[in-house]
Order: C-alpha cells, then sequence, then structure tokens
C-alpha cells in the first residue's frame, strides 16, 4: 500500500478512503494516525466555529430587530425589518441542521453564545450606529429563544 504519509499531501481524498478500508478492516497499525488525528481536531473545530458564525449573525440580527426596530419604523411606516427577519429564519434553520448532524454541540451552545456575544453586540452596534452601550452586557436570550423558530424579541 502507497505510503499514506505522502498520499495524505498527495490525494486527501484518496488517503481518506484507504484509511477508512483499513478501519473497517481492523488494520489499525497501518493507519495515518498522526493526520487522522489533526483532521479529527479540525473538524471539531470547523464545526465549532460554523457554529459560532451562525450565532453571531442570529444573536446581531436579533439585537438589531429589537433595538433599532421602533426607531426605524416610526421614521419609515413601510420598514417592516423583513431583511432582519430573512436572516434570523436562515441563521435559525442552518443552527437546527448543525445541531441536527452534530448533536455533541448542544452542550457547547451556553460557551459559545457568551464567545460571540460582544462580537454580535458590536456587529449590531457598527450596522445600527447605535452605540455598544445601547444593548445588554450579557446575552438576553436564552438558547431555546435563540433556536424558536417563532420568537422575535419586543422592540424596545
Amino acid at each position: 500500500m502507497e505510503d499514506l504519509n505522502a498520499l495524505y499531501e498527495k490525494d486527501y481524498a484518496e488517503w481518506a478512503r484507504k484509511n477508512a478500508e483499513l478501519l473497517r478492516d481492523e488494520r489499525f497499525s497501518e493507519l495515518d494516525i498522526d493526520h487522522l488525528l489533526e483532521e479529527l481536531s479540525d473538524m471539531g473545530r470547523s464545526e465549532k466555529n460554523e457554529l459560532e458564525s451562525r450565532l453571531l449573525i442570529l444573536i446581531a440580527h436579533l439585537l438589531k430587530y429589537q433595538y433599532q426596530y421602533r426607531q426605524l419604523s416610526e421614521r419609515w411606516r413601510e420598514f417592516q425589518g423583513v431583511s432582519w427577519r430573512t436572516s434570523i429564519i436562515e441563521q435559525r434553520k442552518r443552527l437546527h441542521r448543525r445541531l441536527k448532524k452534530s448533536p455533541g454541540l448542544k452542550a457547547y451552545l451556553p460557551t459559545a453564545i457568551m464567545d460571540v456575544y460582544p462580537d454580535a453586540v458590536e456587529l449590531a452596534a457598527q450596522e445600527t450606529a447605535l452605540s455598544t452601550g445601547a444593548f445588554p452586557e450579557s446575552c438576553p436570550y436564552s438558547i431555546p429563544q435563540l433556536l424558536d423558530s417563532d420568537f422575535l424579541p419586543r422592540a424596545e
């Protein structure tokens, strides 16, 4: 069998196929353990990064909806926050899909929310021209609210 270490650098798909074959055949001593461990670590990081990215956008748009909606709707009667709602719906769908595919990420949700909240406030502030002080210091939305397709915060 071709050296798996070299194959990893040359043809990732073939490297993955051959490692899967070795696992199925229980030929563990022939596996490319170093690269397999690296790939598994990267997969976990990648899934967490996607979860954080979705949460950041979702929270930022919920904050914008809650804290800027009334101000805009008073200026422009036709403003209904449709683009924000569309983004909120999309982010929730993608979060649900990610959590369905990787249910272990549910345990990471509280940490991820705490980690991304300051960035979500900054994004909301930049996009609304409101100061960061206009938003709560910690995330005002519970996990069930963030994931609830019917939840929209009351406009402040």
